[in-house]
Protein backbone atom coordinates (compact mmCIF):
# COMPACT_ATOMS: atom_id res chain seq x y z
CA UNK A 1 0.00 0.00 0.00
CA UNK A 2 1.05 3.97 -0.44
CA UNK A 3 0.12 6.82 1.05
CA UNK A 4 -1.41 9.36 -1.63
CA UNK A 5 0.52 12.89 -1.83
CA UNK A 6 -2.68 14.88 -1.99
CA UNK A 7 -4.97 13.47 0.25
CA UNK A 8 -3.21 11.41 2.54
CA UNK A 9 -5.33 8.26 2.69
CA UNK A 10 -3.41 4.51 2.20
CA UNK A 11 -4.24 3.23 -1.51
CA UNK A 12 -3.30 0.49 -3.28
CA UNK A 13 -1.56 0.67 -7.19
CA UNK A 14 -4.02 -0.14 -10.02
CA UNK A 15 -3.26 -3.50 -11.12
CA UNK A 16 -1.39 -3.71 -14.65
CA UNK A 17 0.87 -5.42 -16.80
CA UNK A 18 3.71 -2.67 -16.20
CA UNK A 19 3.17 -3.14 -12.12
CA UNK A 20 2.89 -7.22 -12.03
CA UNK A 21 6.89 -7.03 -13.76
CA UNK A 22 7.90 -3.66 -12.13
CA UNK A 23 8.32 -1.89 -15.11
CA UNK A 24 5.77 1.01 -14.31
CA UNK A 25 6.61 3.70 -10.65
CA UNK A 26 3.78 4.27 -8.73
CA UNK A 27 1.75 7.75 -9.37
CA UNK A 28 2.18 8.72 -5.46
CA UNK A 29 -1.73 9.89 -5.92
CA UNK A 30 -4.43 7.64 -5.27
CA UNK A 31 -6.65 6.99 -8.73
CA UNK A 32 -9.86 9.74 -7.03
CA UNK A 33 -7.09 12.47 -6.54
CA UNK A 34 -5.49 11.46 -10.08
CA UNK A 35 -9.15 11.91 -11.36
CA UNK A 36 -9.40 15.52 -10.24
CA UNK A 37 -6.31 16.74 -12.40
CA UNK A 38 -7.67 17.71 -15.71
CA UNK A 39 -4.98 18.18 -18.42
CA UNK A 40 -4.68 20.44 -20.60
CA UNK A 41 -5.92 18.86 -23.76
CA UNK A 42 -7.57 19.88 -27.25
CA UNK A 43 -6.72 23.60 -28.99
CA UNK A 44 -4.50 25.64 -26.80
CA UNK A 45 -3.24 29.37 -27.01
CA UNK A 46 -0.16 29.11 -28.51
CA UNK A 47 1.56 31.79 -26.13
CA UNK A 48 0.28 30.66 -22.75
CA UNK A 49 -1.33 26.41 -22.99
CA UNK A 50 -4.98 28.18 -22.10
CA UNK A 51 -7.53 25.86 -23.30
CA UNK A 52 -9.52 27.45 -26.34
CA UNK A 53 -12.26 24.60 -26.57
CA UNK A 54 -15.45 26.17 -25.17
CA UNK A 55 -13.62 30.20 -24.83
CA UNK A 56 -16.69 31.95 -26.31
CA UNK A 57 -15.28 33.44 -30.03
CA UNK A 58 -14.54 36.74 -27.93
CA UNK A 59 -11.68 35.74 -25.92
CA UNK A 60 -10.14 34.11 -28.81
CA UNK A 61 -7.96 35.54 -31.61
CA UNK A 62 -6.56 33.39 -33.84
CA UNK A 63 -4.51 30.80 -32.05
CA UNK A 64 -3.97 33.11 -29.30
CA UNK A 65 -6.65 33.95 -26.24
CA UNK A 66 -7.58 37.06 -25.79
CA UNK A 67 -5.15 37.93 -22.71
CA UNK A 68 -1.84 37.39 -24.76
CA UNK A 69 -3.10 39.08 -27.60
CA UNK A 70 -3.63 41.98 -25.59
CA UNK A 71 -0.15 41.18 -24.30
CA UNK A 72 1.24 41.59 -28.12
CA UNK A 73 -0.64 44.86 -28.48
CA UNK A 74 0.44 46.24 -25.40
CA UNK A 75 4.39 45.99 -26.69
CA UNK A 76 5.64 43.93 -24.15
CA UNK A 77 8.32 41.54 -25.76
CA UNK A 78 10.67 39.13 -24.82
CA UNK A 79 8.34 36.11 -23.76
CA UNK A 80 8.33 33.34 -25.85
CA UNK A 81 5.77 31.04 -24.60
CA UNK A 82 4.44 29.23 -21.70
CA UNK A 83 4.13 24.90 -21.40
CA UNK A 84 1.46 23.95 -18.66
CA UNK A 85 0.53 20.45 -17.66
CA UNK A 86 -2.74 21.05 -15.89
CA UNK A 87 -5.63 23.55 -15.96
CA UNK A 88 -6.25 25.26 -12.41
CA UNK A 89 -8.94 24.02 -11.07
CA UNK A 90 -10.06 23.73 -7.04
CA UNK A 91 -9.02 20.69 -6.25
CA UNK A 92 -5.01 21.83 -7.80
CA UNK A 93 -5.56 25.08 -6.37
CA UNK A 94 -5.70 23.43 -2.85
CA UNK A 95 -3.22 21.05 -3.33
CA UNK A 96 -0.51 23.61 -4.40
CA UNK A 97 -1.68 25.69 -1.96
CA UNK A 98 -0.46 22.71 0.36
CA UNK A 99 2.25 22.46 -0.99
CA UNK A 100 4.08 25.88 -0.91
CA UNK A 101 2.03 27.64 2.50
CA UNK A 102 2.05 24.65 4.64
CA UNK A 103 5.77 23.29 3.96
CA UNK A 104 4.12 19.97 2.28
CA UNK A 105 7.56 20.14 0.30
CA UNK A 106 7.41 16.05 -0.90
CA UNK A 107 4.10 17.40 -3.34
CA UNK A 108 7.46 18.32 -5.82
CA UNK A 109 7.96 14.80 -6.26
CA UNK A 110 4.62 14.15 -8.46
CA UNK A 111 5.40 16.94 -10.42
CA UNK A 112 8.97 16.95 -11.20
CA UNK A 113 8.76 14.36 -13.32
CA UNK A 114 6.19 15.03 -15.36
CA UNK A 115 7.81 18.61 -15.77
CA UNK A 116 11.12 16.80 -16.83
CA UNK A 117 8.75 14.96 -19.94
CA UNK A 118 7.52 17.99 -20.86
CA UNK A 119 10.77 19.91 -20.88
CA UNK A 120 12.89 17.38 -23.31
CA UNK A 121 9.88 17.68 -25.58
CA UNK A 122 9.12 21.58 -25.90
CA UNK A 123 12.74 23.07 -24.28
CA UNK A 124 15.70 20.78 -25.03
CA UNK A 125 18.63 22.99 -25.08
CA UNK A 126 17.19 25.67 -22.99
CA UNK A 127 18.48 26.79 -19.68
CA UNK A 128 16.05 26.00 -16.85
CA UNK A 129 15.96 28.66 -14.22
CA UNK A 130 13.83 28.28 -11.15
CA UNK A 131 11.85 31.99 -10.70
CA UNK A 132 13.69 33.01 -7.14
CA UNK A 133 12.10 33.97 -3.94
CA UNK A 134 12.90 36.88 -2.22
CA UNK A 135 15.15 36.46 0.64
CA UNK A 136 12.38 37.00 3.41
CA UNK A 137 10.12 34.32 1.67
CA UNK A 138 12.81 31.64 1.40
CA UNK A 139 13.40 32.08 4.69
CA UNK A 140 9.85 32.32 6.39
CA UNK A 141 8.62 29.38 3.51
CA UNK A 142 11.78 27.06 4.21
CA UNK A 143 12.41 26.25 0.04
CA UNK A 144 11.88 27.18 -3.18
CA UNK A 145 8.89 25.47 -4.59
CA UNK A 146 10.17 25.97 -8.49
CA UNK A 147 13.30 25.13 -7.19
CA UNK A 148 12.26 21.57 -5.91
CA UNK A 149 10.07 21.23 -9.21
CA UNK A 150 13.48 20.44 -11.05
CA UNK A 151 14.51 18.11 -8.41
CA UNK A 152 16.42 14.96 -10.06
CA UNK A 153 16.22 15.88 -13.72
CA UNK A 154 18.07 20.17 -13.64
CA UNK A 155 20.21 22.02 -11.80
CA UNK A 156 19.56 25.45 -13.11
CA UNK A 157 21.11 28.23 -13.49
CA UNK A 158 21.44 30.64 -10.47
CA UNK A 159 21.04 33.87 -12.27
CA UNK A 160 18.06 35.92 -11.12
CA UNK A 161 17.92 38.22 -7.98
CA UNK A 162 13.90 38.64 -7.05
CA UNK A 163 13.74 42.14 -4.26
CA UNK A 164 11.41 41.83 -1.40
CA UNK A 165 7.41 42.95 -2.47
CA UNK A 166 3.77 41.94 -1.74
CA UNK A 167 2.66 38.44 -2.48
CA UNK A 168 1.23 37.65 -6.02
CA UNK A 169 -1.49 35.91 -4.59
CA UNK A 170 -2.40 38.70 -2.63
CA UNK A 171 -3.27 40.76 -5.81
CA UNK A 172 -6.02 40.73 -8.44
CA UNK A 173 -5.41 40.46 -12.62
CA UNK A 174 -5.24 44.20 -12.71
CA UNK A 175 -2.96 44.48 -10.00
CA UNK A 176 -0.51 42.42 -11.73
CA UNK A 177 -0.74 42.96 -15.02
CA UNK A 178 -0.08 47.14 -13.97
CA UNK A 179 3.20 46.09 -12.64
CA UNK A 180 4.97 44.53 -15.81
CA UNK A 181 7.14 47.82 -15.93
CA UNK A 182 8.31 47.51 -12.38
CA UNK A 183 9.98 44.08 -12.18
CA UNK A 184 11.11 42.78 -8.88
CA UNK A 185 13.63 40.76 -11.04
CA UNK A 186 17.48 41.37 -11.36
CA UNK A 187 20.34 39.75 -12.75
CA UNK A 188 22.47 38.58 -10.24
CA UNK A 189 26.30 39.97 -10.50
CA UNK A 190 28.76 37.64 -12.92
CA UNK A 191 25.66 35.91 -14.50
CA UNK A 192 26.31 35.45 -18.74
CA UNK A 193 23.20 35.31 -20.41
CA UNK A 194 23.82 36.94 -23.86
CA UNK A 195 22.90 34.48 -26.61
CA UNK A 196 21.47 31.72 -24.73
CA UNK A 197 17.78 30.57 -24.21
CA UNK A 198 15.88 30.01 -21.03
CA UNK A 199 13.08 28.14 -19.68
CA UNK A 200 11.38 29.77 -16.61
CA UNK A 201 10.24 27.05 -13.62
CA UNK A 202 7.09 27.86 -11.74
CA UNK A 203 4.55 26.01 -10.25
CA UNK A 204 1.30 28.20 -11.78
CA UNK A 205 0.87 30.92 -14.91
CA UNK A 206 -1.74 33.21 -13.40
CA UNK A 207 -1.73 36.70 -15.96
CA UNK A 208 1.97 36.17 -17.21
CA UNK A 209 3.20 39.14 -15.67
CA UNK A 210 5.63 37.27 -12.82
CA UNK A 211 7.59 35.30 -16.42
CA UNK A 212 7.00 38.37 -18.23
CA UNK A 213 9.24 40.41 -16.03
CA UNK A 214 11.84 37.94 -15.32
CA UNK A 215 11.71 37.37 -19.30
CA UNK A 216 12.34 41.19 -20.20
CA UNK A 217 15.18 41.03 -17.46
CA UNK A 218 16.86 38.65 -19.60
CA UNK A 219 16.23 39.60 -23.10
CA UNK A 220 17.36 43.07 -22.11
CA UNK A 221 20.83 41.29 -21.28
CA UNK A 222 21.16 39.69 -24.22
CA UNK A 223 19.48 36.06 -24.32
CA UNK A 224 17.82 34.82 -27.15
CA UNK A 225 14.27 33.20 -26.32
CA UNK A 226 12.89 33.09 -23.00
CA UNK A 227 9.93 30.79 -21.99
CA UNK A 228 8.06 29.16 -19.25
CA UNK A 229 7.10 25.97 -17.99
CA UNK A 230 5.09 25.45 -15.57
CA UNK A 231 2.24 22.59 -13.16
CA UNK A 232 -1.19 24.34 -14.12
CA UNK A 233 -2.60 26.95 -16.22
Amino acid sequence: MNRCLACHQMYFDQPGWLRIFMLGKSSNICQMCESKLISISGKRCVTCSRSLDGLRSYYVKGEQCLDCWRWEQSGVRGFEKNVSIYEYNSFLKEWLSTYKFRGDAIVATFFAEKLEMLYHTHFSGYVPVALPLSSKRLQARGFNQSKLLMQNWAEGADILHRREGEKQSKKNRKQRVSQITHSPFSLKVGATVRNQNFVLIDDIYTTGTTVRQAASILTRNGARNVSSLTVAR
